[in-house]
């Protein structure tokens, strides 16, 4: 759910963020779901591409208890 969120706070459709991310927009969808995991450096390029800092990102995750 917290790639969903940080995507949408961007204002980014699933389709936009994708071709940033250079990776088929129902892969994105999947990732979203939960039923693909990505690693530190795609979730770092995730976070750039939503234009937030990825430790500020990673502060909210520990936050929530992830």
């Amino acid at each position: 759910m917290h790639l969903r969120a940080l995507r949408r706070a961007a204002g980014l459709t699933q389709t936009q963020l994708a071709k940033r991310l250079r990776i088929d927009q129902s892969y994105l969808s999947k990732i979203e779901r939960g039923e693909r995991y990505v690693d530190i450096l795609f979730y770092l390029d995730w976070c750039r591409h939503c234009g937030v800092e990825p430790d500020q990102a990673v502060s909210e995750l520990i936050d929530a208890g992830a």
